[in-house]
């Protein structure tokens, strides 16, 4: 009896073994994901005073948040096609090369790195290169005699598309990379012994493959812009074109008091876009990795 009763202890104690490394890990998601998106919830739900209300859902209809929802909407629709139209034709490129290549190597290792370069130190090196009185802008004025600073469309959302792709088609191209990898050279070889052409090969075979992996890509990139905040932080000093600026405006405004709230309605807003917007890119990933197998 003992001795089952040991064996049974040792096998609970090799079960739990192989977890304890992800302990860090489930304890960062609980502290840095799961607390925040609980604290935004019950916050949507609530007054000033803790009580449970729906007034601030009501604040999601005005003009100000429906105009700063369609200004989301069209920064991340815009940079994520534009990402995903010119990360993909990079990514082409970079696959088509050999796989011991210096250059593809050393692309995708750039492209690495400038996924993740946003925030204050994106933002200062526009400003710093095509700003009032950035390197760019003063060269081609003093060459050319061009102003293409204009009329200040960098700090606006114009600017935000143009600097939003920096980071956009880097991240396509490590995204998308592996499913130019995954075509298989025989599926070609295949349809060109079958007499079809280059051309028949892509629209009938590559392409209807590759679609799922770029859709794919193409909400990621929309959730990415969607959420970014500290770029536009930056760039944007005056107005909310965008729902992340709503949410610091309602938090931090010392002229409108009692808006913490809303901004947790505006970011409860924002969970709900992002999770609907991953779900369809894990159905989308799902039906990928089918043949990338």
């Amino acid at each position: 009896m003992s001795t089952t009763t040991a064996s049974e202890g040792s096998g609970r104690r090799f079960a739990v073994g192989p977890a304890l490394p992800l302990l860090p890990f489930l304890v960062f998601v609980l502290v840095f994901l799961v607390a925040p998106t609980l604290t935004v919830v019950v916050g949507a739900f609530q007054d000033e005073n803790g009580a449970l209300t729906l007034g601030n859902l009501d604040a999601l209809t005005s003009e100000a948040a429906l105009t700063a929802l369609k200004g989301s909407l069209i920064l991340s629709a815009s940079t994520a096609i534009i990402g995903a139209l010119l990360g993909a034709l990079l990514a082409y490129l970079i696959v088509s090369m050999p796989p011991q290549s210096l250059m593809r190597r050393s692309t995708l290792a750039v492209s690495g790195v400038l996924a993740q370069f946003g925030g204050v130190v994106l933002a200062f090196a526009w400003i710093a290169t095509i700003g009032p009185v950035g390197v760019l802008t003063k060269a081609m004025d003093d060459l050319v005699g061009a102003n293409i600073y204009g009329s200040g469309w960098l700090f606006g959302l114009p600017g935000l598309v143009v600097v939003y792709c920096y980071f956009q088609i880097p991240l396509m191209v490590i995204v998308f990379a592996p499913a130019f990898e995954g075509l298989r050279p025989q599926w070609r070889e295949a349809a060109v012994n079958l007499g079809a052409s280059t051309w028949d090969y892509w629209r009938h075979v590559a392409l209807p493959l590759l679609l799922p992996a770029f859709l794919g890509a193409l909400l990621l990139l929309f959730a990415n812009a969607f959420a970014a905040y500290a770029t536009a932080a930056v760039l944007v000093s005056q107005g909310q074109p965008i729902v992340p600026l709503m949410i610091r405006q309602a938090i931090t405004s010392e002229v409108l008091l009692g808006q913490a709230n809303v901004g947790f309605a505006l970011a409860l807003e924002m969970i709900v876009v992002v999770t609907l917007v991953m779900v369809a890119y894990n159905v989308l990933l799902r039906r990928t990795a089918r043949w990338m197998r």
